[in-house]
């Protein structure tokens, strides 16, 4: 990992350019003073996906979703949670694919709920079905340690 990463702005999709080492102590975007690694997740649409996933180096972990499923609705609580835990390293967003199908369907997501690890510009690994919050944590932290990003804690 490099000594700084392009981190992307939850409320205004820009790019900043973050040092690794800062990133846990709360940076703000530079054009709209918003928090770039919230402990929250945030929503993502089509017009800020490729800021966040493919044109960034910080991780990302993505929930594709829609409101009618059950299984989705029953993960959402865990993936706030694991947000909370994964925050700052990984930031959370979730993509309601009933608002936006272009987006899932051009990742091939075939399946809801689904998560997908972005980082360094590219997806690191999915996974399909319902998880309880350490699951997700568990989950995001081995796919980042095996893709060497992270060391394992």
């Amino acid at each position: 990992m490099s000594d700084s990463l392009i981190v992307a702005c939850p409320r205004c999709h820009s790019r900043n350019r973050v040092p690794a080492a800062r990133l846990g102590d709360a940076p703000t975007c530079g054009r709209c003073a918003a928090a770039l690694r919230p402990e929250t997740p945030f929503a993502l649409d089509a017009g800020g996906f490729d800021a966040h996933a493919l044109r960034a180096d910080a991780a990302l972990l993505v929930d594709f979703w829609a409101p009618w499923c059950g299984p989705c609705r029953t993960m959402a609580p865990a993936f706030v949670a694991a947000a909370r835990v994964l925050a700052p390293e990984v930031a959370l967003a979730k993509v309601d694919t009933e608002a936006d199908p272009v987006l899932g369907g051009r990742l091939g997501v075939r399946s809801i709920p689904t998560l997908v690890l972005f980082a360094g510009g590219r997806e690191l690994a999915r996974q399909s079905g319902a998880m309880p919050a350490q699951a997700i944590v568990q989950w995001t932290r081995a796919q980042l340690q095996a893709a060497s990003l992270r060391p394992s804690r």
